[in-house]
Parts: C-alpha cells; structure tokens; sequence
C-alpha cells in the first residue's frame, strides 16, 4: 500500500458526524502550511481562491494544467491529506474529467470537489445523468489509479436557488442518490445553514453531508448534533485575506498609515514555517 493509498483512507475517516472534519480552504502552500500548523487533519483548497491568486475568475476560468500545478505544491507543503476542488472538472466530458482527476491523483492529493452547476452558459445546474456519467469518470480514473479518491460530488440545488423550497429538499436528496450510485463518497450542499433544513438532508442522504459555514452559521458542533460530517469555509478566508489587503492599501492611499497592519504575522515566523 502506498502513502498516498493510506493518506486516501484516512481522509475518508476523518468524515465522521461525531466528530466533523473542519476545513479553513487554502490557495497556496504558504496558506496550506499556516492551516497545518493549526492543527487541521486535512488541507482543502478551495477553486475561487486558487483561481484568484493565479489571475483568473472562479467559474472555470483557470486552465486544467495551472490548477493542477498548484494542487502539487499544496500536497508538497503539508504532511495531511490533500483534497482539491476542481470546479466541474476542468473539461466538457466525462473522459475530460478522467484526465483531470488522473492528474490530481499524480499530483498526489487525495480528494476532489466536483460541482454540478453548470458554467458553460447554460442554466442553472447539469441534468443528473450528465454529471453522474462524470462522476462515474473520476471513479475509474481513480480506481485505475489504484488510489481510493474521496469523491465530495457538490450539489448546488440550494446556492443556484434551483426550484422551490417545498421542492429543493426533494431534488437535492435525488441527485445526491444518483451521485453516490456513480460513485461518489459524499455530498456537499453548499447554501444551507437553516438548522431544520440541514437535518434533513443528513437524515435524507446515505452518506458523509459537507456544509458550507461562515459568520452566522451554527457551529462545527452545533452541525455535529445535526449529523455533518464536514465542515468546510469555502472561499471565505480567502476573501477575508483579500479584505486586509484592500483595507491596508485604501488606508496608506487616503492617509499615509500603517494601522491596518498591527495584526500581520511576524515575518520570521512566517519565513520559519516555509522552511518547514
């Protein structure tokens, strides 16, 4: 068995309601080893962050193989395992995605995001057999590499506002069937931090629930009790970093001062921790 192989198995056990694995999103490897030293199990890159800091949109707008060369750096800074969202698979088709995911597993991370809605000019999200056969894709790509990929298949019934509420619940618990049918281990909904809403969909899906958590979201244990097994920050601490970067600059550019940088860490720590 390989270290990869073992780092897959762990990272699928790490998905447990009992006690959720919590994910503070990277984009770089400095931001993957900061996550590290804080005592995460696990680093998550997150797409939109990845693709901002590379100079490109979030949506698909980053080519396959820049994305693919900062999943290897992130695996390379840290010592946990590495999952990496790559949008909806960085391809039209099914045997797109299977080239995507093979490169990801080269590039040694052992998890993927993949996301159903659509951002090809179409509306709202994908036809459920259209993203199951790309599911079903990244499955064989992964068997074929021998490494057991945790596939986190996101649906995106609540963010896109797919349908009405009385049919939202109904729709997201379908696809998420037909998902794991393809072979995906578990299912991220991002969009929904309403309590009742998020007891539902554990109660309603046979598998590991990922939420999307943020200021005003119950807790990593008040999600516990509702039965999540992960927890995720998404985008949000990149746009929290990018937020300092945009305050320290307008201060400097309207008055000349520093004070937006009182909280920086210490440039000798952060210097130490990359030599790590």
């Amino acid at each position: 068995m390989t270290a990869q192989h073992q780092k897959a198995q762990l990272f699928r056990s790490l998905h447990d309601s009992a006690a959720p694995l919590a994910l503070a999103n990277a984009w770089d490897a400095a931001s993957a080893r900061l996550v590290e030293a804080a005592g995460a199990k696990a680093v998550a890159t997150t797409s939109a962050g990845v693709a901002w800091g590379l100079g490109a949109a979030d949506g698909n707008h980053l080519d396959r193989d820049r994305a693919i060369a900062l999943i290897g750096r992130v695996v390379d800074a840290v010592s946990v395992p590495v999952t990496a969202d790559i949008e909806s698979g960085f391809g039209a088709t099914p045997a797109d995605v299977a080239a995507t995911v093979t490169e990801v597993l080269a590039a040694g991370a052992v998890g993927i995001n993949i996301e159903d809605a659509r951002t090809d000019g179409g509306p709202g999200l994908r036809p459920t057999e259209e993203q199951a056969e790309r599911i079903a894709a990244a499955r064989r790509a992964a068997d074929d590499a021998g490494i057991p990929l945790y596939i986190n298949a996101r649906v995106d019934t609540y963010l896109r506002a797919v349908g009405t509420g009385e049919t939202r619940l109904k729709e997201t618990t379908e696809r998420a069937a037909a998902y794991l049918e393809a072979g995906a281990t578990g299912i991220f909904v991002p969009g929904v931090t309403d309590p009742a809403v998020v007891a539902a969909l554990t109660a309603g899906i046979d598998a590991p629930v990922n939420i999307l958590a943020g200021p005003g979201a119950p807790s990593v244990a008040e999600l516990s009790g509702l039965g999540v097994a992960r927890v995720s920050l998404g985008s949000s601490v990149a746009e929290a970093a990018y937020a300092v970067v945009r305050k320290v600059a307008a201060e400097l550019a309207a008055t000349g001062t520093y004070t937006g940088l009182a909280d920086a860490l210490d440039y000798g720590e952060l210097n130490a921790l990359m030599k790590g």
